[in-house]
């Protein structure tokens, strides 16, 4: 029954702690772009190959 009087208190501070933590996590803007992540992982690396100038693609193939 003691162990009540130590578990109560830490789970009460862990719950504000995490509540804490995600008021700020809305206020520094970490959910702001939801879609960009998901877009980004679509986006493959071939096309970022092609918009590279002549010289980098020769400068690469000499190497």
């Amino acid at each position: 029954m003691s162990v009540f009087f130590f578990l109560i208190p830490l789970a009460v501070f862990l719950g504000f702690a995490g509540l804490v933590a995600f008021i700020w996590s809305l206020k520094s803007g970490q959910y702001d772009d939801m879609d960009g992540a998901a877009m980004r992982i679509l986006i493959d690396e071939e096309e970022q190959i092609q918009h590279t100038s002549p010289d980098e693609t020769q400068n690469r193939d000499s190497k």
